[in-house]
């Protein structure tokens, strides 16, 4: 095809993929998904990340001052950028467009995609500085990163205790509350936590993870392995 428009698409291209771009500065913005160049730093003082784009970090500034432009018109929800306002949909539509290819797990999110391959090809990224352990989650290495620095950013409005995991603290609430959102399905008994119902389905199953290195006895928690250790020593 001859005609302008065609002509346009094909006047600038990139050299490392081929692809045409009618504008030059629309070629220079996509070159640098190749070199990784992000010349835009957010000025945020406690912030130190950079973008290739302006509309990029001008959409990453919105998290800094809480400005949330797109509204969703099936639950009012709000959202500081359009990319999220889609992604946000998807729990209305229940549509999940990335497919995982081991498996066939679909999922709304590219990066919860992304992040799943992993269970897959065993790929941790994400390195402890302090003790050189991996993670295959950035949010799994910063709860880690806290076992070094004691912080606990997490704190019970009822009785001030702090903790390191939002999930733990979620947990704690509860006590207070007395809200059992986990049901066992076997036998209906309700419990506070995760963790709780995990080690009651033991009962069930007849799971014994924890053994006795002097007689080989078997437990299925680590508090009844303690406490047959004491007739031991």
């Amino acid at each position: 095809c001859q005609c302008l428009c065609c002509f346009s698409e094909r006047l600038y291209q990139c050299p490392d993929c081929k692809r045409g771009f009618a504008h030059s500065g629309t070629l220079r913005t996509h070159i640098r998904t190749h070199t990784g160049e992000r010349p835009y730093n957010c000025q945020h003082p406690d912030c130190d990340r950079s973008f290739s784009t302006v509309s990029s970090l001008a959409a990453h500034n919105r998290w800094h001052t809480g400005e949330k432009p797109h509204q969703c018109t099936e639950c009012a929800g709000r959202f500081g950028t359009r990319g999220e306002l889609a992604i946000h949909t998807r729990t209305h539509t229940g549509e999940k467009p990335y497919r995982c290819e081991y498996c066939k797990k679909q999922f709304a999110r590219l990066w919860t995609l992304k992040t799943h391959i992993r269970s897959h090809t065993g790929e941790k990224p994400y390195r402890c500085e302090e003790c050189n352990m991996r993670f295959s989650r950035r949010d799994s290495l910063n709860v880690h990163t806290r076992t070094h620095t004691r912080e606990k950013p997490y704190t019970c409005e009822e009785c001030r205790k702090a903790f390191a995991q939002l999930a733990v603290l979620k947990d704690h609430i509860r006590t207070h509350t007395g809200e059992k959102p986990y049901m066992c399905e076997e036998c209906s008994t309700a419990f506070k936590t995760r963790a709780s119902l995990f080690i009651h389905r033991r009962v069930h199953t007849g799971e014994k993870p924890y053994m006795c290195g002097e007689c080989g006895m078997r437990y299925s928690t680590k508090r009844a392995l303690l406490k047959h250790l004491e007739s031991h020593t």
